[in-house]
Formats: C-alpha cells, sequence, structure tokens
C-alpha cells in the first residue's frame, strides 16, 4: 500500500499478514491516540487491499487473518484480538465513574496534603522534614493541576455524582490536624510524619482502586504516578522516623 492506495496487480503478490501488531493500551498524550485510531484504519484498510482492491473487498471490512495483540492490565495476560475487535480495541477508553471519582476524591485528598505541609515552617525542627514537606508541596500542587484540568476536558460539569468525601482513605480528621498546628519542635516532627505516611497510604489505596476500575489512560497514567511517588516518600518518611 503506497499513499494510501493499494499496489496495482494480483493478491497473490503481496504477502500474507502474518506478523503480530501490538496495541498499546496506556496512550499517554492526545498524538498517541491518533496512532492507535490511524491502527485501526489502517487494518481496515488492509482488508480492503487484501481482497484485491475490488468493491468487494472494500466491503469486506479488515483482514480476517491479521493476528492482532493487545496487552492486558498489570497482572493480567495480553489477549489476541480479530481485526474487527483491534478496531474497537482503539475506542475503548472512555473514562468511566471510577475515573471522575478518582480524581474530583484525590484533588481533595492533595489540598489537605498541602494544609498539611503548609504547618511546616515555624513549627518544624527538621531540616530534613522542612525539605520533604517542600518536596511533597512542590508535586502535588500540578497535579490538582492536572486533575482539574482532565475533568473540564470530560465534561465533568455534566456528570455530578454524589461522593462521601469523609471517607477518603488517610486523611487526617479535624482532631489530628489541631494537635499538629499545637505541636512544635520534635513532637511536631514526628506527628506530622506519622500523619503524612497515613496520608500518603491512603492515597495508594484510592489510586490502585483507581487502576482497578478506571477506563481512562490519563487517568491511568495520573494514577501510576501517585503509586510511584508516594511510596519513594513513604520510604523516606520512615527513614526519617527511625
Amino acid at each position: 500500500m503506497a499513499g494510501g492506495r493499494c499496489q496495482d496487480g494480483p493478491p497473490h503478490t503481496r504477502p500474507a499478514p502474518e506478523a503480530a501488531v501490538l496495541i498499546h493500551r496506556r496512550a499517554t498524550s492526545p498524538r498517541t491516540t491518533a496512532a492507535a485510531t490511524a491502527l485501526a484504519a489502517a487494518l481496515l484498510a488492509l482488508g480492503a487491499c487484501d481482497a484485491g482492491g475490488s468493491d468487494e473487498g472494500a466491503k469486506a471490512g479488515p483482514d480476517k487473518g491479521l493476528t492482532v495483540v493487545a496487552p492486558g492490565r498489570p497482572g493480567e495476560p495480553a489477549r489476541t484480538l480479530s481485526a474487527d475487535e483491534a478496531v474497537e480495541a482503539a475506542r475503548a477508553d472512555t473514562p468511566n465513574s471510577a475515573d471522575f471519582r478518582y480524581a474530583r476524591m484525590m484533588i481533595e485528598h492533595h489540598e489537605q496534603a498541602l494544609v498539611l505541609t503548609a504547618l511546616v515552617p515555624g513549627r518544624g525542627a527538621s531540616a530534613p522534614v522542612q525539605r520533604l514537606a517542600e518536596r511533597i508541596a512542590a508535586g502535588q500542587k500540578p497535579e490538582i493541576g492536572a486533575m482539574e484540568g482532565w475533568l473540564k476536558n470530560n465534561g465533568a460539569q455534566a456528570r455530578q455524582e454524589a461522593h462521601d468525601h469523609s471517607a477518603m482513605p488517610g486523611t487526617a480528621t479535624e482532631a489530628q490536624r489541631e494537635r499538629l498546628r499545637a505541636a512544635r519542635g520534635a513532637a511536631f516532627d514526628a506527628l506530622f510524619l506519622e500523619l503524612m505516611v497515613t496520608h500518603h497510604q491512603g492515597a495508594i489505596t484510592m489510586a490502585t482502586e483507581a487502576l482497578a476500575d478506571g477506563n481512562d489512560v490519563l487517568v491511568e497514567e495520573m494514577a501510576n504516578d501517585v503509586v510511584v511517588q508516594q511510596t519513594v516518600e513513604i520510604d523516606r518518611m520512615r527513614a526519617l522516623m527511625t
């Protein structure tokens, strides 16, 4: 096929499409999504060319003998799809309720982390704890912006859902926040680290649920980033607690 058109000649002059085509589910940008769409279009065109370029061949659709391998989610095996199924897979990343729930709740979860880190200057005694708080705030502020942007781009205003945000895992209670505000020096550092480790563990729980139940590739990417980054920060905080 050259220039988007089938080459002239009898069908047997083209080699059979025996090579596997790999579909990457984890698109990370509009450009990657466009590539998946182009792949689906290529499959349709390939079917028409293999049928000899006739009208009947064009109506026949994708080549039924093409092998398409789609990777599964983490821990799940890859799937072999027909060309028709591959076309559908290229359109399969529509956000679902789990994606919207994750973005909305993680924004609020991150906002509480910013409240806690803002208490560190003037109260904590440890320079490493001060630097850790700055790192957490610097990482979570842009993540809030990214999730707010995702919600806006996906029409979240037209999709209002009731959620019990008080049930978010890992969040500090009002009583715990008051204790932290009143603490000073080494006592502040110890309580801050204790609350923030629990807070991070809750964020990882939420991100893991989004990875299991969500469907949008950008939300999946953001949730993966939360798991990786906050696992590293938990290890740092536990080292400071010893």
